[in-house]
C-alpha cells in the first residue's frame, strides 16, 4: 500500500510533501506531483503537510478520485 496524490494537487504544486518525504518517492510532473508506489514506505509524512489535502492512503482514496491510483503508478512506469 502506498499514498496517492489526487486532483486537488493539479496546478497547486506547493511541494511541502517533497520536502518531508524520507525516501524521495514524490516526483514533480507537468501539472502535479506523483508518489512512486514501489518506493513509498507508507509513513504518512506527506499527507500531514499537504496544504490542499490531496494525499490519501491508497485504500482511502475517495471514489471520485480512484483514477489517480493508476495515474500515480503510470507516471513511474517508464522512469
Amino acid at each position: 500500500m502506498a499514498f496517492v496524490i489526487t486532483s486537488p494537487c493539479i496546478g497547486e504544486k506547493a511541494a511541502e510533501c517533497v520536502q518531508v518525504c524520507p525516501v524521495d518517492c514524490i516526483h514533480e510532473g507537468e501539472d502535479m506531483y506523483y508518489i512512486d508506489p514501489d518506493i513509498c514506505i507508507d509513513c504518512g509524512a506527506c499527507e500531514a503537510v499537504c496544504p490542499v489535502e490531496a494525499i490519501y492512503p491508497e485504500e482511502d482514496v475517495p471514489e471520485e478520485e480512484q483514477k489517480f491510483i493508476q495515474l500515480n503508478r503510470d507516471f513511474f512506469k517508464n522512469k
